[in-house]
């Protein structure tokens, strides 16, 4: 059966978004700021080394490309929540809110066994500047998305007691703005440290 589109109730009365959205377009301005200093930071230090990576350096994990396949569909599943709430299918908004909480679970998931990995073969923080270039910019994007899958968890326990309408989500338009944000880090990241390297 195709699912038919829920219509909003009367007590959702159209929500004032424009307000929401630009406290959400102001803090990924900040967090653009915060990356984009960290990462000309680890430019600087690449630059001025003599050799990048250091000889004796373990090689990155190949998972890390699992990190980001995971990432990279969890910005798609969190697209198609934003569509299926302003359709107002409520079946496929519960779905893809849940997918997407499980997905940036994941990502953390993997990344922590990236972490142990390569601690596990001698390369830490402390190791010398490319592991600590390394762990640090890989941490504080960390850090940001366990900051999103908590407000994604909210959102999604909110879908699936019915909280969200066509007329009503502005927990969902901002999640999409921050979860799609943390993606093109990571991308930016990846490309980075593991094809650049």
């Amino acid at each position: 059966m195709s699912e038919r589109p829920v219509p909003s109730d009367d007590r959702s009365a159209p929500a004032p978004l424009g307000t929401g959205r630009l406290g959400m377009k102001i803090l990924v301005l900040a967090l653009s700021m915060l990356f984009a200093a960290s990462i000309v930071g680890y430019m600087v230090i690449r630059l001025r080394a003599s050799a990048w990576p250091p000889p004796g350096v373990p090689r990155l994990p190949g998972a890390l490309w699992f990190s980001t396949l995971i990432i990279v569909i969890s910005s798609g599943t969190m697209q198609t929540a934003v569509r299926a709430v302003r359709e107002g299918r409520q079946r496929a908004l519960r779905l893809a809110m849940l997918l997407t909480t499980l997905l940036g679970v994941a990502f953390l998931i993997s990344q922590t066994l990236n972490w142990f990995a390569l601690t596990a073969s001698n390369l830490t923080a402390k190791t010398n500047l490319y592991g600590f270039t390394f762990y640090m910019l890989t941490g504080l994007h960390a850090a940001h998305v366990v900051g999103g899958v908590i407000p994604l968890a909210v959102v999604t326990a909110g879908a699936w007691r019915g909280r969200y309408s066509t007329a009503f989500h502005p927990g969902v338009e901002y999640c999409a703005i921050y979860w799609h944000f943390l993606a093109v880090v990571w991308v930016v990241l990846f490309t980075l440290l593991v094809i650049v390297g």
